[in-house]
This record gives structure tokens, sequence and C-alpha cells, in this order.
């Protein structure tokens, strides 16, 4: 399967989990529909200057952030850190995150959510 960057579906979020400024996610594949292993999320997220995604756990699944363009402050689970291209983070198993874009140029990320498997019975 094949989408072409204008094909994608395109969200803005404000104050995304409590963060500044808007969020721009563009949906590479759907979950659901296009993705039929347990995904979530398979995105391409872009932050102006200043703005950010805010705190918050994930429970019963992982996230990826591959940064593609841009410097950020990523919150790992209590621990900040400075993140510039081609830098990437996991957050999962109840751990949380946050991402802030610091820098003059868009901060531009892969994001990819992936559900654990369910425990069998």
């Amino acid at each position: 399967m094949i989408h072409t960057s204008p094909s994608y579906r395109t969200e803005i979020r404000t104050a995304m989990r409590g963060g500044d400024g808007d969020v721009r996610i563009e949906h590479l594949f759907e979950p659901g529909t296009e993705l039929l292993a347990p995904t979530r999320m398979i995105s391409r997220i872009t932050l102006k200057p200043g703005c950010s995604i805010g705190f918050h756990r994930h429970e019963r699944e992982e996230e990826c952030f591959h940064l593609i363009s841009g410097t950020a402050e990523a919150d790992d689970d209590g621990r900040k850190v400075t993140l510039r291209a081609g830098d990437s983070i996991l957050t999962g198993n109840g751990a949380g995150h946050a991402i802030r874009n610091i820098g003059s140029d868009d901060l531009i990320l892969l994001a990819v959510i992936v559900r654990y498997p369910e425990a069998k019975q």
C-alpha cells in the first residue's frame, strides 16, 4: 500500500495533552482499516517553535518518537534531555513523556504507537 503526502488525513490539535500551541498530525496509515497489527498510530507530527505535547503516560502500549528535523527538549519520565534530528525516544509500560520544540525551525517527528498484545488466559 502506498500513500502520497497530499492524501494523508491531517488534524490540528491545540494544547495537546496540556501542551502549548498547535500540533499538526499527518496520519500516514489508518489503524483498524489499513494497519491490521495492534498499532494505534503511525504519523508525522510537526510542532512550530515553542509548541509542545504535554506530559502523559502510556499504559499497555509503547510510543516511539524519531526526530526527523529540529531540536527538542524531551521529558523522559522526569528526566529532561535535548534531542536533535536522528535521535529517538521510546516510552511505555506506564512511563510518561512530553516533548517541546526548543529550536527556531519546525520540529518534525515520526510517531509510532503500538499496543501490547493481550495477555493469554
